[in-house]
């Protein structure tokens, strides 16, 4: 409904993507996401870099899509080929247009409680507890990983005094001695460690809500963080594929229409 009307009152949302090099996860994902746009009425712009690709190269590109005014928000699809310097090249994205939300400049404004586009990830985690109907106010939510795409961001996020959020949240990790001990406790537990069964079916509090965001490979099987025994104790469990994946694609296309809104709004 929001792309139509953009659309209709003459703007037509851009988003783009940087692909380096021919990583074939990587470049499905890509697709994917230009398939969404397609779907939605959002135009979609892509620059493929070859794997030779030099910094330099690289960072031009970034700024092509920074100037670009029909791009209203876009993303360096990662991992870069080794060599790169990824922190430089992420840095070189315009805040404004960082699709991903997690330019240093769109970390501190969800630190702060800032308007700004949220990452993706944690924020359609949120978006589909709320859609479930999954208490999350007030309850104890247990973030098990610290990485900066999901856990460090989804624990700013759930704590905020927000809708769907202001919880109390704990942060573990796979280093914590008897993660069990504090996973038993959750009333939400969210696993986004990126290690394959992890989270089993004796560490869950009967009836809670379980969200397997981390996954792994082995070899051509995408395996959840969440073993597949916790579905006999909890109340609510995302699906090893179409659960949370499609919710952080569909959140990278509301992060580009809300730039395209800014960009009418100026």
């Amino acid at each position: 409904m929001e792309v139509a009307a953009l659309r209709a009152a003459g703007t037509v949302p851009g988003l783009g993507t940087i692909l380096v090099g021919d990583d074939g996860p990587s470049a499905r994902y890509v697709a994917m996401k230009h398939e969404d746009c397609a779907q939605v009425g959002i135009a979609s712009f892509h620059e493929h870099l070859p794997a030779d690709a030099s910094q330099a190269d690289v960072e031009a590109a970034v700024r092509r899509f920074d100037e670009d005014p029909a791009i209203d928000a876009f993303l360096v699809q990662l991992p870069l080929p080794a060599g790169l310097d990824e922190e430089r090249v992420l840095l070189a994205v315009d805040p404004d247009k960082d699709v991903d939300g997690l330019h240093p400049v769109n970390l501190g404004r969800l630190v702060m409680g800032a308007p700004g586009p949220l990452p993706c990830t944690p924020a359609g985690i949120v978006e589909l507890l709320a859609a479930y109907a999954v208490p999350v106010e007030g309850r104890h939510v247990v973030v098990i990983g610290r990485g900066l795409t999901i856990g460090r961001p989804l624990a700013l996020l759930l704590a905020l005094r927000r809708p769907g959020c202001n919880a109390a949240v704990t942060v573990v990790h796979t280093g914590v001695a008897d993660l069990a001990r504090y996973v038993r406790d959750a009333d939400v537990v969210i696993a986004a460690a990126g290690r394959a069964g992890l989270v089993t079916a004796d560490m869950v509090k009967p009836g809670a809500a379980v969200v397997g965001a981390g996954v792994s490979w082995e070899g051509r099987k995408l395996l959840s963080d969440v073993a597949d025994d916790v579905a006999c104790v909890a109340g609510f469990l995302t699906p090893r594929i179409g659960g949370v994946g499609p919710m952080t694609r569909a959140m990278l296309l509301r992060n580009a229409v809300e730039a395209a809104t800014r960009r009418v709004r100026a």
